[in-house]
């Protein structure tokens, strides 16, 4: 499968999560519920598509460390953004790049293996549905228009098929640098999860049901994954 055609459904999900967004205003505690869903499925992700790629791989310790040393140092600037551009346009900023990144580890998944890519969308697809919402909320009272607003976050998903479609020549790369190529994706993709969805999942009191959502994701994309094999 084209990873073109897997980038678009987070796009998609972005777009109508932007347009329910306008409609209907979700609560806090529906977001987090959403935010842990979407963490237990890209942690199973993570976990069972490209930790075994990477540990299995045809690359040396030294490759490994690198290429998860820079997975991280990315996703630490990543997080800087917002700190370096102050309002809501440096929440923009931080999200385009965390879109660009997520595009880029999809691209190189699905180079890794098709269901490997598929299953990374589908949890990427969730992220993005989240990511929708917020962003709603945050651009809702600078563009005032409900057609600006979606129109402006469709087309910053937007980053994520470019991303996608420069890990292309990472094909041509060695066995070894390949490797470590995916353990920048796997330290990017555990980031997301811990210092992002989790994090700001909790900045609402949980409940037994928002806590549960996480593992019912992950358990939802492990299944998904048995039926797949």
């Amino acid at each position: 499968m084209p990873v073109s055609l897997l980038t678009l459904g987070p796009v998609a999900a972005a777009v109508v999560a932007a347009g329910v967004a306008t409609l209907f205003k979700s609560g806090p505690r529906t977001i987090s519920g959403i935010r842990h869903f979407a963490a237990g499925v890209v942690f199973a992700a993570a976990a069972g598509e490209i930790l075994p790629d990477v540990v299995h791989g045809n690359a040396s310790a030294i490759a490994t460390f690198v290429g998860g040393g820079l997975g991280l140092a990315l996703m630490l600037v990543v997080k800087q953004t917002e700190r370096w551009i102050p309002g809501p346009a440096g929440l923009i900023a931080a999200i385009g790049v965390d879109l660009l990144i997520d595009g880029l580890v999809l691209g190189i998944a699905m180079l890794a293996g098709e269901k490997a890519g598929l299953l990374l969308a589908i949890a990427l697809t969730l992220e993005v549905l989240s990511l929708g919402l917020v962003l709603t909320t945050s651009l809702e009272p600078l563009l005032k228009s409900p057609l600006k607003v979606i129109a402006s976050i469709g087309g910053l998903t937007l980053l994520l098929p470019l991303g996608a479609l420069l890990a292309t020549p990472a094909s041509l790369l060695p066995a070894p640098m390949f490797t470590g190529l995916l353990a920048l994706g796997l330290v990017a993709l555990l980031y997301l999860v811990t210092e992002e969805l989790l994090v700001e999942a909790h900045e609402v009191e949980d409940t037994p049901l928002i806590t549960a959502m996480f593992f019912v994701g992950f358990l939802a994309l492990l299944i998904l994954e048995e039926v797949m094999s």
